[in-house]
């Protein structure tokens, strides 16, 4: 099979392996059509050491698991075989909730697939339910980049979403440890993170958003003062602070592009910077002028 087929294939989440599946299904349900290949005994179930989601909120089990008490477990888990045991391919939260609930042998389809594709599958699976925060998602589309060529726009027609969505996912990998963790933890959301990314000390700045309870326009106003300090010489006067029309401009010409833009206006004329890392970046940004043009 082509890559180009493989990746249409996985386009379709799940779907491509276990059937159609209603999307309006909630999480740890399914369709009665979807049914189970066997039990197997859940202590013969390994998760897979490199699902994209590492993230798995404790109340949210609890709750998954009362469930599962109540009505079993609906929604079959997804594995494939390795060696006498079973690596899961989708469903881990279900998993984890069923040793919780106490739970013996869980059901389960099993799928024939390869390295590759259980890792597209289970970033695939995962954002198309919108279980990943911002930084377990980056690093899923870092992984499909990284070790199986895929290109921004590849992801961006695999999980439905934009060329500009996948970049700026990406961007958020720029950024330190200690905005990292502010950042699954829930303490910043993706678009205070994007803010830091250009910034002189984006952790320094991290603790401030998160201490004031800033807003992202206000996260973004003091990352471009940042900015700005950075590259003004100390002799020359500070330019004056950016309005909210220009810093709304910036912001939604960087969310478009996938990449920083700073606008520089004065009077009636000024500058638009785009700041790019890859000669791909370039190819991109002229792509999109020569297609306006």
């Amino acid at each position: 099979m082509s890559d180009d087929i493989s990746k249409r294939r996985l386009g379709r989440g799940l779907a491509a392996l276990i059937g159609e599946m209603d999307q309006t299904t909630p999480v740890g349900e399914a369709p009665k059509s979807v049914s189970a290949d066997r039990l197997v005994p859940i202590e013969y179930i390994e998760r897979n050491p490199r699902n994209p989601r590492r993230y798995f909120d404790e109340s949210d089990l609890q709750d998954l698991s009362s469930s599962i008490r109540q009505h079993g477990i609906v929604q079959p888990v997804v594995v494939r075989t390795i060696g006498d045991r079973y690596e899961i391919i989708a469903g881990e939260r279900r998993w984890r909730a069923a040793q919780l609930s106490g739970l013996v042998e869980i059901p389960v389809i099993v799928r024939d697939v390869d390295d590759r594709t259980a890792l597209e599958i289970a970033i695939v699976e995962n954002v198309q339910r919108a279980d990943l925060n911002p930084l377990e998602e980056a690093l899923g589309y870092e992984l499909l980049i990284a070790e199986h060529g895929y290109t921004q726009n590849d992801l961006g027609d695999i999980i439905g979403k934009s060329r500009s969505h996948v970049a700026n996912s990406l961007r958020l990998l720029k950024l330190p440890n200690p905005v990292r963790e502010m950042l699954a933890g829930g303490d910043l959301s993706a678009g205070h993170a994007r803010a830091l990314v250009s910034t002189s000390d984006p952790a320094g700045l991290a603790r401030t958003i998160v201490a004031k309870g800033m807003s992202v326009r206000d996260a973004e106003r003091l990352a471009q003062n940042d900015i700005k300090a950075q590259t003004q010489p100390a002799s020359m006067p500070k330019m004056d602070q950016k309005d909210s029309d220009t810093l709304a401009l910036e912001r939604s010409l960087s969310d478009a592009l996938g990449l920083d833009v700073t606008i520089n206006h004065r009077g009636s004329g000024g500058q638009v910077r785009i700041s790019y890392k890859t000669l791909d970046q370039l190819e991109e940004i002229c792509r999109l002028l020569e297609r306006r043009s």
